[in-house]
């Protein structure tokens, strides 16, 4: 059986910590940032788990 080749859009956008844990980056902090507010946009540049519902198909997506 061939290896699984690695999904690099995902990889580019999921970060995995020494636990094994996914990150990622939240949404909305593209453009329009003119209107949001600057504690929001502060809120955006944290990274969070991904949720479990997600976990699994990104592990796949990234070979893991």
């Amino acid at each position: 059986m061939p290896k699984l080749k690695t999904h690099k859009g995902m990889a580019k956008r999921i970060k995995i910590t020494g636990t094994g844990k996914l990150m990622r980056r939240r949404a909305q902090r593209n453009h329009l940032l003119a209107h949001k507010q600057a504690s929001l946009k502060r809120e955006y540049v944290k990274e969070y788990e991904s949720s479990s519902a997600n976990t699994k198909n990104i592990k796949k997506m990234l070979g893991i």
